[in-house]
């Protein structure tokens, strides 16, 4: 099989070794006689993994003992409601930033909760910028401020972070993992697995101790971080398949050397990719104002949808798929998330060097 360079935005491209070593073992798991998804979640098989996956999720975060790990079902929209049902008990209000199409969601679903205060909204501009982190305040009363760390979709990314008196409560779901972060400046991020942890159908969910603390005791069961971060995330049977993916991907990350490593990689394939527009810039145009743009889910328009088709189909053709961009905006998107090689980026952006010379 010739593995293509899949530039999807998600579900997306998983490490090679990784998906190897579940070929290996996803019939027989290591000698056992099943598989680890046959396996009971209360069985020792799959104990170590669950355990594995949350140190190893600790190891790369550098992770203190006041932040609970927890692995739920529902993926990031399910995190919507979970994190105004928990967090706004008492009636007391939020501030959310309102950045994007994620964003745009996560405030519709916390204003059928509670009070929602907009500390930013860039409807205005389309989307395509973000204020500068000395820009954003917290309103008066609110206990949290929530932010969306990228947008999938429009391409924006915050690269600074608000300093507020409240906890930052964070939806990083396209680049979670991708960079290191100031732990201490959050209580609670959230993330999606499909974009650069694991399979569809996993959320990761980490809270410090004192914001869970605070969360309603008058939730159904699931839908209370307390029973989950009380039970080890074993209330009810986990996903198993995407956390033993990811506790792969983890061993993988790790042993590449961590965030420093990961955060290099992305410089490097981001500034590829941006490079070539500047080299460009009659023929390929980023809408996304420079202090914000993501180096997750790149984004840009050619002069035409004519030119955009033929680049999108003679890019599959060529070995590069899923560089069309999301329905809503058009134009070409590539995502890089954490396992794309950077020869994927330097095959992208030779691609986009020689399709502008011969079209522009």
């Amino acid at each position: 099989m010739a593995r293509i360079f899949n530039f999807a935005a998600g579900p997306s491209t998983l490490p090679l070794p990784v998906l190897e070593k579940i070929q290996q073992e996803i019939v027989d798991y290591q000698g056992a006689g099943f598989s680890l998804i046959e396996a009971s979640h209360r069985g020792p098989h799959y104990s170590e993994v669950h355990a594995a996956a949350t140190a190893g999720l600790r190891k790369l975060l550098g992770l203190p003992e006041n932040y609970h790990v927890l692995w739920l079902q529902g993926g990031a929209t399910l995190q919507f409601s979970m994190v105004p049902l928990n967090l706004l008990a008492g009636g007391k209000p939020a501030d959310y930033t309102l950045t994007g199409t994620w964003a745009k969601k996560a405030v519709a679903d916390a204003k059928k909760i509670g009070k929602v205060n907009l500390v930013f909204d860039g409807t205005e501009a389309k989307f395509m910028t973000l204020p500068r982190a000395s820009e954003v305040k917290a309103s008066a009363g609110a206990v949290f401020l929530h932010l969306t760390s990228n947008e999938t979709i429009g391409g924006v990314q915050w690269q600074e972070w608000p300093a507020v008196d409240v906890p930052l409560v964070c939806d990083m779901s396209s680049d979670f993992l991708s960079r290191r972060i100031p732990l201490e400046k959050f209580g609670l991020i959230y993330a999606g697995a499909q974009k650069n942890l694991g399979p569809a159908g996993l959320a990761v969910v980490i809270i410090r101790d004192d914001v869970l603390a605070r969360c309603s005791d008058d939730l159904t069961a699931y839908l209370s971080y307390k029973i989950h971060a009380a039970g080890d995330s074993l209330y009810n049977t986990p996903p198993v398949f995407p956390i033993w993916v990811s506790r792969l991907v983890l061993d993988y990350l790790n042993g590449k050397g961590g965030l420093p490593w990961v955060e290099k990689l992305a410089e490097d394939r981001s500034r590829l990719l941006y490079g070539m527009m500047d080299k460009h810039p009659d023929f390929y145009r980023c809408p996304v104002a420079a202090h914000c743009r993501s180096k997750m889910n790149v984004v840009w328009r050619l002069p035409s949808e004519d030119l955009e088709k033929q680049f999108i189909a003679e890019a599959k053709k060529a070995g590069m798929d899923g560089l069309k961009g999301h329905r809503s905006v058009g134009g070409c998107r590539a995502s890089i998330y954490n396992a794309m090689p950077l020869e994927g980026a330097q095959t992208l952006a030779g691609f986009m060097d020689e399709f502008a010379r011969k079209h522009g």
